[in-house]
């Protein structure tokens, strides 16, 4: 039985008197994929920003890879160096071409050498077929592939897991295909993956787990055709009805 990768205890998280995070308790196992879905305002985003050392937290323990993510002396460049997250904005530096985007991190958080960064980057352009952006800044390119060099500026850290966070979202509808095949590749190439979606279609494919997320806890959780054809819980019947319907 493969070991959880990432864990989440008992975690509570409030901005100001706005309980975000009520108990939130999940797990997700080396290579395993899991997807967490659930209306606007159920923790979705909080929860992947706690993960990666983004907020704090209030209360409870995350855990990634045997570092714990809470410790008032936690190391949050080692935490992300194990864990990449990639947003529903973009966020490149736009004064910059794709591949200074990409080598930046490696070189200064990892201290990888100039030529060795560039190899890794330009191997990875080519693998996610954006070999001739490399020397493009952000601007040139469309939403899906600006997306798309996020995700690859992430995998340059060479990291075990990644979460992602509604990131076609902001994508035009015909651009969000090509981001969900990168997302489905890492998969099948065995890599851990927490992800929040309103992809309820990609989710049924890719997932081995569903969570339903609900004021701020997992509701309900299970594989993908329990969820999302026979969940158990009326709350998580409402929300499919609303979003599927």
């Amino acid at each position: 039985m493969a070991l959880d990768l990432l864990r989440v205890d008992d975690v509570h998280k409030a901005f100001g008197t706005n309980a975000v995070l009520r108990g939130m308790t999940l797990s997700v196992a080396a290579h395993e994929v899991v997807v967490l879905i659930g209306a606007s305002g159920s923790g979705k985003s909080t929860l992947l920003r706690c993960i990666n050392g983004l907020e704090p937290v209030d209360a409870g323990v995350i855990m990634v890879d045997g570092l714990d993510v809470t410790a008032d002396d936690a190391d949050l460049d080692a935490v992300r160096q194990r864990v990449g997250m990639v947003f529903q904005s973009f966020n490149l530096f736009p004064h910059m071409s794709v591949l200074a985007n990409i080598t930046l991190a490696p070189r200064k958080v990892l201290g990888v050498s100039a030529d060795e960064a560039e190899q890794r980057a330009r191997d990875l352009l080519t693998r996610f077929g954006l070999e001739a952006k490399a020397d493009d800044y952000p601007d040139r390119l469309s939403g899906g592939q600006q997306q798309r060099v996020a995700i690859v500026r992430a995998l340059a850290m060479q990291p075990q897991a990644m979460l992602f966070d509604e990131v076609t979202s902001a994508l035009d509808p015909e651009l969000v295909g090509e981001v969900l095949d990168v997302i489905r590749g890492l998969k099948e190439s065995g890599m851990t993956i927490l992800m929040a979606t309103h992809e309820m279609g990609f989710a049924r494919d890719v997932a081995d787990r569903i969570c339903f997320l609900d004021a701020g806890r997992v509701l309900e959780s299970g594989p993908p055709a329990q969820i999302l054809g026979d969940p158990h819980e009326a709350r998580t019947r409402e929300f499919l009805a609303r979003v599927l319907g």
